[in-house]
């Protein structure tokens, strides 16, 4: 209903709100950007960046730090919205779907039994087991009566992420350094990375963005209900697998590249909603912006909170993820 309301909305009702979202989310990226590069268990001068020495480094280093923890909010917050819109579940995120669970799983049997090491291997890993945790659940949803259903959906995602998660715990307790290294990628954290990580998920993210925005008049009609979806001439079939495709590029290679990092794809969109409404147009591009604001300012606050030392950003997204989700709960603002 909220969706046909924004659909059938007066042209100037319908913009006013996006429009001031869309400054206030120019303003703030502008300053989650800046306080990115400058700020941290140091603050460095932006004239350090014509100088040679240590600060001209931690500079450079934020800088590709900035650019990709915009590249993963980004990502995130478009495939929440996304996910929220193709199963109409409002509590729909990477997890719901055994995104996360599926990648930590190929990672773990990657390291332990084909031997791969590095960030590029294990980004590949984790992309490979998103892709195959979303065609499983998919497939597990199809059977029986009425096909992939959104409550379908959401239940086989929840089976699969929980029998993943056992199979990756079992491996990790018979192999140390599969331990080690899920336990660092686990926290999730957009720092240690370099251009080479930005070039390779680069390409892949941006395909997701052209697919998953230009799928916007296809969710909502979606949206609707199959019934009606498909009286206005929709294949909901190739419709929600096309979406799944867009969410598996996102979710999968931002929690590929930087782990599983929470509440990103979840509180987003509901945030941008009450500003926005359900319309699709508007609430997939704001909720990647969105995204990407809330990560660089979790990013940035975890470099201040415990200087010298650091708290990664998965952590800080749920220490600011909870009390907004139940702020949402507690003002009933949890449906679609």
């Amino acid at each position: 209903m909220a969706a046909t309301e924004a659909i059938l909305a007066p042209p100037e009702r319908a913009m006013a709100g996006p429009r001031r979202a869309a400054v206030a989310l120019v303003c703030l990226l502008v300053v989650a950007m800046i306080a990115s590069v400058l700020v941290g268990s140091r603050l460095v001068s932006p004239l350090a960046w014509f100088e040679d020495g240590p600060d001209r480094i931690v500079l450079e280093s934020r800088v590709v730090r900035t650019v990709l923890g915009m590249l993963v909010g980004a990502a995130l917050g478009l495939a929440g919205a996304s996910m929220q819109g193709l199963t109409r579940n409002p509590l729909a995120d990477p997890g719901i779907l055994g995104i996360n669970a599926g990648a930590a799983l190929a990672i773990v049997l990657g390291i332990v039994y084909l031997g791969a090491g590095g960030l590029t291997a294990y980004m590949l890993l984790g992309f490979v087991g998103a892709a195959v945790a979303a065609v499983a659940v998919h497939s597990i949803a199809s059977i029986g009566r009425g096909g992939a259903t959104p409550a379908k959906l959401t239940v086989a995602g929840a089976a699969f992420a929980a029998a993943a998660t056992s199979w990756t715990v079992a491996v990790q307790l018979i192999d140390q350094v599969a331990l080690d290294v899920m336990r660092r990628w686990q926290v999730g954290s957009v720092g240690g990375r370099d251009w080479d990580t930005v070039a390779t998920v680069g390409p892949v993210l941006a395909v997701g963005f052209v697919l998953a925005i230009g799928l916007s008049r296809t969710l909502n009609t979606l949206a609707l209900g199959d019934d009606l979806a498909k009286g206005l001439g929709r294949h909901t079939v190739r419709d929600r697998l096309l979406v799944g495709t867009a969410i598996v590029l996102l979710a999968g290679t931002a929690t590929a590249v930087a782990g599983p990092i929470a509440f990103v794809g979840l509180i987003v969109p509901h945030l941008v909603r009450v500003a926005v409404g359900s319309d699709h147009r508007f609430l997939l591009p704001l909720s990647a912006g969105f995204g990407a604001v809330l990560v660089l300012l979790a990013d940035t606050a975890g470099r201040v909170v415990l200087p010298p030392s650091e708290v990664q950003v998965g952590i800080m997204t749920a220490i600011v993820g909870v009390p907004f989700f139940l702020l949402l709960v507690r003002r009933g603002r949890m449906g679609l």
